[in-house]
């Protein structure tokens, strides 16, 4: 009641002296730039992207209109947004995980399109309801927060410390990245200053702003961003404080992890494997190790794991490796477009992936003990890539994958992943899974896959930092090369993606495939020293079967399936292949933007059983049924309808397939 009464008495005051006075009320600013882009045209459909660049108060959800030109153009297919047409204009809304966009942050997403007649590019663009003209408005009352800057004059420029988060920790010798986001109403950012303390440590005059602080000593930090304008006003930001601790792995953080590492061979894989006829050839070779549940980690009695993630380590020590490989894959209602691999945890269980799986992981990771140890970490197979082709109306759609999509809790969980491992020491390093090029590597797929894994990243603690490059071909069976295979291949005046196998995409074998996805995932902002990794442990396919040389046959579709290295009935196959064989042997450095090839899928392990095991002895977890491990199974709109090209008796996924590890030995390419 007090101070209803004091609030009448104030405005009692206001009234007699003839003023007006609003207090305590916040206007919020509006404004944006955008850009519609027509990324590929071709008869009747196109591609497009559209970038907008939020000028005024951060938003926590976005709503992009615009206008077609032609009344035959509609939306097909759009990817980081949903959408809305009515006639002409068009409505795209944010997502469950990608509403935030600070003040000078940016927002994009892109779409499919189908046209004729004419196909114009979208005008009028608008967001939230403001015309992207690149001015700012100031409209009604806003909830937001104040602007984080230190200045209180409203002409004044803008600038907030969007990365590192406040009470970010780091392990010294720390790599911290910096990034900004400014804006000069009325005018232009001339700059943007990164302090710590009074001490200035770099300056960006581009957006976005950014700056590497490398080899940071252990300490507590105060880092603020000064924005410059073109007329010479300044802000800085409000302060963020980090730390820097020397916990957890030490050592240099170098380029490529695989240079000169003596690896971790498991000994449970490499037993089973020495145990096989002729096994004790490979035996020997490193291969990664699957944290696929939460017992995976401390491996109890009765669990069915018989090692531990702190014995594996423990292992690599007295094998005195230098490096062990270990594979991420527990996310809320993992894998979503299949039921051989299908995890624990349901899809809202984020918070458990949290505190009983990630935290674990990472503080066992951190132990000073394994120092030594370069940790290379391989992030959630598969997830990403579903959230692209899988969740909005494709052939492969489950409804899985779009409850995924719209709880965002892949996204929120990988973001988690990365931040934790990577500060857990600067001898961990980070690879996200880049699924392979027979699932993006068309057009409508690859851009987008690209744009979701950046805007992924640049939502974790320590941002793009944390990623030191990706995987492809992770338990999968795509050939390294096509020597005869080629986009650019003709037969008879017909390009060989107009075949039934290579089926218009542009990308026929897994190396040209990785190459092409790196330079493309660099473009999207990741740091352009990131490495990619491919899964060759079972895409060698040697043998009587394999090709010596190209097809003389004039059919494109003969001359292709007579051609390729890759055997399968089709590259959308995945489950115990008929066929497949041992590939390259793991190395370092084996081609232009490539760290390593790797065997991340230890050969011999099924992918999962070829017909319903119940839960029992053979199947302990309850492991799902997958009809792509059916040889008899006819397939379905992921692989064009055909058969799976699975091996007969398999077990369930995990679980030791003798007759497969034969067969990979077999055809093995290079043979053994």
């Amino acid at each position: 009641m007090r101070r209803k009464l004091a609030l009448v008495s104030v405005a009692a005051v206001v009234a007699t002296t003839g003023l007006v006075v609003v207090a305590n009320q916040a206007f919020a600013a509006a404004g944006c730039t955008a850009k519609y882009t027509i990324v590929n045209q071709w008869p009747g459909g196109f591609q497009a992207q559209v970038d907008v660049t939020n000028l005024g108060d951060a938003i926590t959800s976005w709503n992009v209109g615009w206008d077609f030109g032609n009344s035959s153009q509609t939306i097909t297919q759009i990817w980081n947004a949903d959408k809305t047409q009515s006639g002409l204009h068009v409505s795209a809304t944010s997502l469950s995980y990608n509403g935030n966009v600070a003040t000078g942050g940016a927002l994009s997403f892109g779409f499919n399109g189908a046209w004729s007649g004419s196909n114009p590019a979208g005008a009028n663009l608008t967001l939230n309801g403001t015309a992207c003209t690149g001015g700012t408005t100031t409209g009604g009352p806003s909830s937001s927060s104040p602007s984080p800057s230190t200045s209180t004059n409203p002409g004044a420029p803008t600038v907030a410390l969007t990365s590192p988060t406040n009470g970010s920790s780091f392990t010294a010798p720390a790599t911290v990245g910096l990034a900004a986001s400014a804006t000069a109403p009325g005018s232009s950012v001339s700059k943007v200053d990164f302090y710590n303390g009074t001490t200035l440590l770099g300056t960006d005059t581009t957006s976005p702003y950014t700056f590497s602080w490398t080899n940071v000593a252990a300490g507590n930090y105060s880092l603020t961003a000064k924005v410059t304008s073109a007329a010479g006003a300044t802000t800085t930001s409000a302060a963020v404080s980090i730390s820097v601790t020397t916990t957890g792995g030490g050592g240099t953080h170098v380029d490529n992890p695989y240079v000169g590492a003596k690896v971790y061979v498991n000994p449970d894989w490499s037993a089973k494997a020495a145990a096989e006829s002729g096994g004790s050839r490979i035996s020997n070779q490193p291969t990664g190790v699957w944290l696929d549940s939460i017992a995976a980690i401390t491996a109890p009695s009765g669990s069915g794991y018989t090692t531990s993630l702190r014995k594996h380590l423990d292992n690599a020590l007295a094998q005195g490796a230098t490096l062990a490989q270990f594979v991420i894959y527990d996310l809320p209602g993992r894998d979503c477009a299949a039921l051989a691999s299908n995890g624990e945890l349901g899809p809202t269980d984020i918070g458990r992936y949290k505190t009983e799986y990630i935290d674990p992981i990472a503080a066992i990771e951190a132990d000073s003990k394994y120092a030594s140890i370069r940790i290379v970490n391989i992030i959630e197979i598969d997830s990403l890539p579903n959230l692209v082709t899988n969740a909005d109306g494709q052939a492969g759609a489950t409804a899985a994958c779009a409850t995924m999509k719209q709880n965002g809790n892949y996204v929120t969980g990988i973001q988690y992943a990365l931040g934790k491992l990577h500060a857990a020491g600067t001898n961990n390093y980070e690879y996200i899974d880049a699924a392979h090029h027979g699932w993006i590597g068309w057009d409508s797929n690859f851009t987008p896959s690209a744009q979701l894994f950046a805007s992924t990243a640049k939502g974790a603690v320590g941002g793009v930092n944390t990623v030191d490059g990706f995987i492809t071909n992770t338990a999968n069976y795509s050939a390294l090369s096509e020597p005869w295979v080629q986009p650019s291949t003709t037969v008879n005046g017909q390009s060989v993606r107009q075949s039934k196998w290579v089926d218009w995409n542009q990308y026929t074998d897994e190396l040209t495939f990785a190459q092409a996805f790196r330079t493309a995932l660099v473009g999207q902002g990741f740091n352009s020293n990131i490495g990619m990794l491919i899964d060759t442990s079972r895409n060698g396919w040697g043998g009587s079967a394999r090709p010596t040389a190209a097809s003389t046959s004039t059919d494109v579709n003969t001359y292709v399936d007579q051609s390729r290295i890759d055997r399968r009935i089709h590259a959308g196959n995945w489950c115990n292949q008929s066929g497949a064989g041992l590939g390259e042997r793991p190395r370092a450095t084996p081609a232009t933007g490539i760290d390593a090839y790797v065997w991340i899928k230890p050969p011999g392990e099924s992918d999962g059983s070829s017909s319903l095991i119940p839960t029992g002895p053979n199947n302990p977890g309850g492991k799902g049924f997958d009809r792509m491990c059916d040889p008899t199974y006819t397939g379905n709109g992921r692989n064009g309808n055909s058969l799976s090209g699975a091996l007969p008796n398999a077990p369930v996924s995990g679980a030791w397939f003798s007759a497969q590890f034969q067969q990979l030995m077999q055809n093995a390419y290079p043979a053994l």
